[in-house]
């Protein structure tokens, strides 16, 4: 079922002040305001000498016939439809992680120009998953991989809830799907993650890795994390039994192998 998100003048300003969404709280009057931000305050956000514009999509835009990745490549506009949750997520995860929508948006105009505008291939959809749904995960424990490989849960995020908390394990949400979801308080969110093993810039790392084509040819190399298990990210982390019974946390697919997380220097 296709999600709908809240109206703006009717969601829980609530989940706002809880994660994932209070990670972006740079943002907050952008979000919690009583009238949506248009272009041009958004535009305001990006540096002065930034290569891209936030543009709104109108009858007139899409005239020009171009595939929404072939504008941002030729031309530098990304379609911003006005009043859209979806949208405002996507030009505020441009503003944090220009490198990283730079770098699908490099590999996506590989793939277009290989296979036509109309046929899309596996690195097309690894590509759009992550951007729609992506989170990165660093781990510096190789028990909390291993656990996550078996998708003990429970070992994950309950025997391992000091890491999370500390911050020894982390997560950075990016798809701005994935945002826009948590606006609806309670729901069970499932992220598509790529893994960073050590120390050091997980962003930057992931962003080098997509620009090589070393990484996002295959959907099959997402990993799910359901995200609602991270301690403090769901009410009900306090609660042992919530890894049992929440239904995000589903057993691994007989035969599923995933690849090896990114290191820093390899």
């Amino acid at each position: 079922m296709r999600y709908v998100a809240p109206a703006r003048d009717a969601f829980d300003r609530g989940v706002l002040a809880s994660p994932p969404l209070s990670l972006w709280s740079a943002f907050a009057s952008l979000l919690e305001g009583a009238t949506w931000p248009d272009v041009q305050r958004l535009n305001d956000l990006l540096p002065r000498d930034d290569d891209v514009r936030f543009v709104a999509q109108d009858r007139d835009l899409l005239a020009d016939g171009l595939h929404y990745e072939e504008r941002i490549a030729r031309h530098g506009r990304i379609a911003t439809r006005p009043d859209n949750w979806h949208d405002l997520f996507n030009a505020l995860v441009w503003v944090r992680y220009g490198a990283l929508k730079r770098a699908l948006n490099a590999r996506q105009m590989a793939e277009i120009e290989r296979m036509g505008p109309r046929e899309r291939s596996r690195p097309q959809c690894a590509l759009t998953h992550f951007d729609e749904a992506g989170i990165v995960v660093s781990l510096r424990d190789g028990a909390m991989l291993d656990a996550w490989n078996a998708h003990d849960w429970h070992a994950l995020f309950w025997t391992h809830r000091a890491a999370w908390r500390s911050g020894e394990a982390r997560v950075e949400l990016f798809g701005h799907a994935l945002l826009e979801h948590a606006l609806t308080p309670d729901k069970l969110l499932v992220g598509k993650a790529l893994v960073v093993m050590g120390d050091g810039d997980a962003m930057a790392r992931c962003a080098e890795a997509i620009a090589s084509g070393a990484i996002l040819n295959d959907p099959q190399e997402l990993r799910p994390l359901p995200v609602s298990g991270v301690p403090g990210w769901h009410e009900r982390t306090a609660d042992e039994a919530f890894y049992a019974e929440a239904p995000c946390f589903q057993p691994l697919r007989v035969g599923r192998v995933y690849p090896e997380p990114l290191r820093y220097g390899a």
